[in-house]
């Protein structure tokens, strides 16, 4: 029987380990790669260090070195921390109370307001540059934090309010029955109540826009270009690959900088991840 089990899951376990490899092979040339030095690097590709892994003068610091010391990358890091948390944060704000309204408050209008900001997820952000980009400019937000934090804001709000609505949707109905009887008014059963059984789907939606807003460059190409004083590590890179283009090397280890926080987020947060993804599953 358990062969049987086994072999009727080998398709499957094929499949993950050929999406597996799709990833994590590009992911480990591009690592290796980061550690070798350009010399290496032109005369020979990064599968040939395999059969001399140990030996000497095969890696070195130098092009970590010469990114973070050379390129300012070290202030565009800070600048897309600052960025990011706040951006994230005012974002699943925001959608918890608008996802607690939608689903548990009654008001008319509610379904088709809904839709309507569920709506707002298809609209491609190109299409809001235009119009939007000359009211920023009148009202000076145009390269400052605040003016990427709302825009941030803005369009992130329609994913996260949909995914936190769908898991707040799910708790049994009893606990707000329970609260309303007890003399709860609606903010406090939101407050003590629906946040604490909210919290992996909160942290849920807090990794997928912190990822989105850490790894944007349309946007911060938008709004922030006007001062590349607070360019965030997305808009340093993509200047580096225009500006230093010859050392292409140097990208390599940029990337990995800028992969280093989103991996602590997330591995952070996992466990909350796991079972934010199974919104709506929550039992009385």
């Amino acid at each position: 029987m358990n062969r049987r089990k086994l072999i009727a899951k080998t398709p499957l376990h094929v499949t993950i380990l050929v999406f597996a490899a799709i990833w994590i092979i590009p992911t480990l040339g591009l690592l290796i790669t980061s550690f070798r030095d350009p010399t290496n690097i032109a005369g020979t590709g990064w599968w040939t260090v395999f059969p001399k892994l140990f030996s000497g003068g095969q890696y070195s610091l130098e092009n970590y070195i010469g990114v973070l010391s050379g390129q300012s990358l070290g202030q565009s890091f800070l600048n897309s921390l600052i960025i990011s948390v706040p951006a994230t944060a005012i974002s699943t704000f925001i959608a918890s109370f608008a996802a607690f309204g939608f689903a548990w408050m009654r008001f008319n209008g509610r379904k088709v307001l809904f839709m309507l900001v569920v709506g707002l997820m298809v609209i491609p952000l190109q299409m809001t540059f235009i119009p939007v980009l000359p009211i920023y400019k009148k009202l000076q937000l145009a390269g400052t934090f605040p003016g990427i934090w709302l825009a941030h804001t803005a369009y992130g709000l329609p994913l996260t309010t949909y995914l936190v609505h769908n898991f707040m949707a799910g708790i049994p109905k009893d606990l707000f029955d329970s609260a309303s009887i007890d003399g709860a008014s609606p903010f406090m059963t939101f407050w003590r109540i629906v946040i604490p059984i909210s919290v992996p789907a909160l942290a849920s939606v807090f990794i997928f826009q912190f990822l989105w807003i850490w790894n944007d460059l349309l946007v911060a190409l938008i709004y922030l270009s006007a001062r590349p004083n607070v360019a965030p590590l997305t808009l340093s890179i993509a200047n580096l690959v225009t500006n230093r283009g010859q050392d292409w090397e140097l990208l390599t280890a940029a990337a990995f900088v800028s992969m280093a926080l989103p991996l602590v987020v997330f591995f952070s947060l996992q466990r909350y991840f796991v079972r934010g993804i199974l919104a709506g599953s929550v039992k009385g």
